[in-house]
């Protein structure tokens, strides 16, 4: 599993409407359809208002290689400008097991 923490940030509110724009205009929905998508969520730092993180996970390279060849990517791009905004990219690959002494800290 891959998980990409992408950081948006803009100016007055710009990644914020950009993630609003995203959710209603059905491409995250459409995002989180596509083969391989585990996670696409957005959220909100508490102590950062102009930026947007959004946690993209994906079963593997290929997923994410198809991902990015749809023309979904477009439509993606065109809004990051319209915002103007920059973007700030993490990128993890899951080994899929926490230690024990890690998980006597996770109450489930």
């Amino acid at each position: 599993m891959i998980t990409v923490n992408l950081y948006y940030t803009g100016k007055n509110g710009a990644a914020r409407a950009f993630a609003e724009e995203m959710v209603r205009s059905g491409t995250a929905d459409a995002i989180r359809a596509e083969d391989g998508n585990l996670r696409y969520a957005y959220f909100f730092p508490m102590d950062d208002p102009e930026t947007v993180l959004l946690i993209d996970q994906w079963r593997d390279q290929a997923a994410i290689d198809a991902h990015h060849a749809s023309p979904m990517m477009g439509q993606i791009a065109a809004l990051r400008e319209k915002y103007d905004l920059h973007m700030k990219a993490e990128r993890f690959l899951s080994d899929d097991a926490l230690p024990e002494k890690d998980l006597q800290f996770i109450k489930r």
